[in-house]
């Protein structure tokens, strides 16, 4: 690490440029051995307010005293420092909380604690100040308000990541109804990898949104970089994607290389893949090399599930090894990692089998909408979701962010999802020394976001990284005081999936004078699958369950002849879910027994 530094501060010197902690390292070098200059400073500023005190550094702690003449025998500087070390959540870019007690201890400042809270109700807050005294190492404060308790927190367990969305969808629409502006609505996540999953549910529900501070999922550089690479796989003739990829990871193909591989496509009427036999020399011989990679690919995944093809474009094509390298590059490898999660459900949602190949194999018909192969169609899906449905400057639209961007905001409803063990608080925190104290304020920083409504959801299991994994609720929840929350699910009589059956949970909620019902049905009298020989538990159906099946976004029944313009006609043996995580296991004539999601799998009675 000497060396590599040693050569970027030489390139730096050559170049006449310095970067940002050059320039702190500077101006304290400059303070520090230049006594005339220095003291020029110490006499003209008198007076120096420091703000966001808790996201300074070492260095500008240091220079800050250099400044201020602290350590002369008569210092002639007055500060004035503003801060909250309980939202000190950027030690990942260097700051460091321990300068607040620092200051108190060598400058003995008078201090003054602004614990009046003009944004939210006493519940939210309650619920932030019981969190944050489980930090040892904080200065202390007791947030107040005088808006009166307001509603409690409301905390949702979902049995997988899809019920969550489609939770958050129902819970926006009635907030909507009931008055409340979207653009006072925000959705909060830990990483940016689990955005993916909620803007596919507010597309399918046709909710505008915006991502602040961000890209939405399909439209980052990363996601664009790998979709290129599967596109090439099944039409290696698509010029754009070629070109977007083609010198990415970097392989020494400058612009010239591509002029003479543009010149040449033009000359002889092909694409840029075809033309690539053209080009000679250096040039030549780097971009066969890329044309090599993709033949690679595709004879590689020719016989791979669509997961696995994604999977394998990704670690193969270099831009996982790539991203890592970057100092900040861990948020697009879970992007990218993502992007499997992202098949997986795509999969699953169209009814294609477990073990249908990502491609059709040459040869074969690929005519009609319907036939088209998993990877194909998954890019169609790709392409549709980074469509208009971002929501235009000025449009009332539901706003998704990270917690980090949603420090210094506020809004009337916040949703805090992903709360699990590993998510957040994140995996890493655990092992890094304070990173839980740090996971902690940044908990404290999403649950103050919210002025009037706070919901805080987990899930029993999550896709993530190509996986469904089962996971723990974040001991955060159990930091909560139980006075001021409520719990939307009761909990389940086998709280194992398919071990038996939940119950249904009805509440109201109050936004505006109006009461909202709504319905959790966690499955009572829908069969599940059996733990033991994976079997389905028979089920009488009735007027009720009709009824039911309504609530739950579809009008579907057990033992109902169906059809499918893919498997053809077949018999509905069970049901699952609800809204659009709703599936249905049909027994078809040719193709078996295959669980389709509902929403998606375009399934007609017969």
């Amino acid at each position: 690490m000497i060396q590599l530094y040693e050569a970027y501060d030489a390139q730096c010197q050559r170049e006449g440029v310095c970067d940002f902690s050059e320039l702190l390292l500077r101006s304290y070098e400059l303070l520090k051995h230049n006594e005339i200059i220095r003291t020029h400073y110490q006499e003209r500023f008198h007076h120096i307010l420091i703000d966001e005190f808790q996201d300074t550094n070492a260095l500008q702690y240091a220079w800050l005293k250099l400044l201020s003449g602290h350590g002369r025998h008569q210092s002639t500087s007055a500060l004035f420092a503003v801060g909250d070390d309980d939202q000190s959540i950027y030690a990942f870019r260097g700051a460091d909380v321990e300068n607040m007690r620092l200051y108190e201890k060598q400058y003995k400042p008078v201090t003054v604690k602004l614990e009046q809270n003009y944004r939210s109700h006493g519940h939210i807050l309650d619920a932030a100040n019981h969190l944050i005294a489980h930090n040892v190492e904080r200065l202390g404060k007791n947030l107040r308000t005088e808006a009166g308790y307001g509603e409690p927190v409301r905390i949702y367990e979902a049995a997988s990541d899809g019920m969550e969305s489609a939770w958050l969808i129902d819970e926006i629409k009635a907030l909507v109804r009931a008055g409340m502006s979207r653009s006072e609505v925000a959705i909060l996540y830990r990483s940016n990898a689990q955005s993916r999953i909620i803007e596919h549910g507010l597309f399918s529900g046709n909710i505008p949104y915006r991502v602040y501070g961000g890209l939405r999922f399909f439209e980052r550089a990363e996601i664009k970089h790998a979709l290129a690479y599967m596109r090439l796989l099944e039409n290696p003739n698509d010029d754009t994607s070629f070109a977007r990829v083609v010198n990415f990871p970097t392989r020494g193909i400058g612009a010239r290389s591509l002029e003479a591989l543009q010149d040449a496509a033009k000359l002889h009427q092909c694409s840029f893949y075809a033309a690539a036999s053209f080009i000679e020399g250096k040039a030549g011989s780097s971009i066969a090399g890329f044309v090599r990679l993709i033949e690679h690919l595709r004879d590689a995944t020719k016989h791979n599930t669509l997961p696995e093809t994604v999977e394998y474009v990704i670690q193969h094509s270099g831009l996982i090894q790539h991203y890592l390298s970057e100092r900040e590059g861990q948020d697009r490898v879970e992007n990218l990692q993502e992007l499997i999660n992202a098949a997986t459900a795509f999969v699953a949602e169209e009814g294609y089998g477990q073990d249908v190949q990502a491609a059709t194999p040459p040869g074969e018909d690929q005519a009609g909408v319907e036939d088209i192969s998993p990877l194909a169609g998954f890019l169609a899906h790709a392409s549709l979701e980074a469509g208009d449905n971002q929501a235009e400057a000025g449009q009332d639209a539901i706003q998704l962010m990270t917690v980090h961007s949603a420090k210094g905001l506020e809004f009337s409803a916040v949703f805090m999802t992903g709360l699990e063990e590993g998510l957040f608080p994140h995996e890493n925190s655990i092992s890094e020394p304070h990173g839980l104290e740090e996971e902690r304020r940044l908990m404290y920083v999403a649950i103050t976001r919210a002025k009037e409504r706070l919901y805080l959801s987990h899930t029993q299991s999550r896709m993530l990284h190509g996986q469904v994994r089962y996971n723990m609720p974040s001991r955060f929840l159990d930091e909560l005081p139980i006075e001021n929350v409520k719990h939307l699910t009761p909990k389940a009589k086998d709280a194992r999936w398919g071990g038996g059956s939940w119950q249904k949970s009805t509440s109201q909620k109050q936004y505006g004078g109006d009461s909202i019902d709504q319905a959790w049905w966690s499955g009572d009298d829908v069969p599940v699958r059996d733990d033991t020989n994976q079997s389905t538990n028979a089920i009488v159906t009735s007027a009720k369950q009709l009824e039911q099946n309504k609530k739950r976004g579809h009008t579907f029944r057990v033992g109902q002849e169906v059809f499918h313009t893919k498997f053809g006609e077949g018999r509905v043996s069970a049901l699952e879910g609800e809204g659009l995580d709703a599936k249905a296991q049909v027994n078809f004539k040719r193709h078996g027994a295959k669980w389709l999601q509902l929403s998606i799998a375009k399934l007609v009675a017969v």
